[in-house]
């Protein structure tokens, strides 16, 4: 097979796979070598969908051994099969990179007869990349859950960033959908990898020149709506992700029916975008704003709002903590304000030292007062032109939909391919 036949097949094979992302490590360009890792050397896309591509990102082989119901790539389709060499995958890495295309490789693969063959493939490859050709541009690989441990161990001592896929949220779900997979075999490898990553921290500590162990983390991805879990336990889980491995990122994939099967929806199901926009938010907010999943959603409200994103949900279902005197307020209670993201928080704290705020110089910190509005006071006075007393009516105000479209019952998908300019920098900033 001619190799950008293989190129089509495996690059449109890898689409599915969006938990790559390129920032958290710091390697300049080095004489004699090809790339750098810098920060500001990555540079990221968006696709139309709001997903990120800035690697080359393509998959070892798609001639996988498993049989995963929800997975293109399943031993039983009929799909076209191809697989790279490691001398073909180092070939298209420098010559992609020397025009310019791309800044760094996200390599994965299906398990090409088992998890140890497909792993040294995969160990070949990068290797290579970084000996041979001296690479020295970002490297994300996934790791593959079943594979021995020590060939584990020398591939995150060639990559930026490795991720080990959780897949689905449930141990049922697995064996449900992917009978050869299993909890305990995902685990392995990303305790594997979190034990390696705290261990070398402190071997750099010691001796500048030990030798880097996946110095971007580890991230992970599980595919969200082919299952019956309820965002409740979705976001449990990534809290707990979290908190036990110390993952950068938890990343969602909306499931997008390719393959006909009776434990799957049905292929003219639409994938649920919204929901998987919904969790995005909610990860931001895990992250970055001090709440807990047991917070945002709860027992008696497992789902998330179609209407609201889940810190406005959060905040008109708590109206005892508001209006907040921007003026005193906490810190962390001003992150809860909806309208203000984390750098205008910290505007906000570093410029109520020299003088006091008002509503117009809160508008230039940044802060959103089409919502912030309702739940703040400046001076001890409002501009909320509503009553805060009825809960359905701030969150009515505050809606994501228009006048219009609050008229009909059936709700409608947020809209991810034309965003307005106040979506896209909620995408890019996480700001909410």
């Amino acid at each position: 097979m001619d190799l950008f036949d293989k190129l089509e097949i495996l690059t449109d094979a890898a689409k599915y796979d969006v938990a790559c992302t390129s920032s958290g490590v710091d390697r300049p360009a080095v004489q004699g070598k090809l790339g750098s890792a810098v920060k500001a050397g990555i540079c990221h896309s968006f696709a139309a969908d709001g997903r990120c591509i800035s690697l080359l990102k393509v998959l070892m082989s798609n001639d996988c051994a498993y049989d995963c119901t929800y997975c293109v790539n399943r031993r039983t389709t009929d799909s076209r099969r191809a697989s790279f060499t490691p001398q073909e995958l180092c070939e298209l890495t420098i010559e992609f990179y020397r025009r310019n295309y791309i800044e760094g490789l996200f390599l994965s693969s299906a398990v090409v007869k088992n998890p140890d063959y497909t792993c040294e493939l995969m160990l070949s490859a990068v290797k290579m990349l970084r000996e041979e050709r001296g690479f020295w541009g970002y490297v994300h690989v996934k790791a593959i859950p079943g594979a021995d441990p020590r060939l584990t161990e020398e591939l995150g001592r060639y990559a930026d960033r490795m991720s080990v896929n959780i897949e689905l949220p449930s141990q049922q779900s697995l064996k449900r959908l992917a009978p050869q997979k299993s909890k305990e075999k995902i685990l392995a490898p990303m305790t594997q990898i979190r034990d390696g990553i705290r261990q070398n921290s402190k071997e750099i500590v010691k001796y500048k020149a030990a030798p880097r162990f996946v110095p971007a983390g580890q991230s992970t991805q599980m595919i969200i709506g082919a299952t019956p879990e309820s965002d409740r336990q979705i976001l449990a889980l990534t809290e707990g992700l979290y908190k036990i491995y110390s993952l950068k990122r938890v990343f969602f994939s909306a499931y997008m029916p390719v393959v006909e099967d009776r434990a799957l929806p049905a292929l003219h199901t639409p994938p649920p975008l919204l929901r998987e926009h919904r969790l995005y938010q909610a990860d931001w907010l895990l992250r970055f704003y001090g709440f807990t999943a047991g917070e945002i959603l709860d027992e008696k409200n497992p789902d998330f709002n179609p209407m609201l994103d889940p810190k406005c949900n959060w905040a008109v279902n708590h109206l005892e903590y508001f209006p907040l005197e921007v003026n005193t307020a906490p810190y962390e209670l001003l992150l809860r304000v909806p309208g203000i993201g984390v750098k205008s928080a910290q505007r906000i704290r570093a410029a109520r030292r020299q003088q006091r705020l008002t509503f117009e110089g809160l508008k230039k910190l940044g802060v959103v007062l089409k919502r912030a509005r309702f739940f703040l006071l400046c001076g001890g006075k409002s501009i909320s032109p509503l009553p805060m007393d009825n809960p359905i009516v701030i969150a009515g105000a505050i809606s994501e939909r228009s006048p219009v479209q609050r008229n009909f019952d059936a709700p409608e998908q947020l809209s991810l391919f034309a965003p307005g300019k106040e979506d896209q920098v909620k995408c890019l900033t996480g700001q909410i």
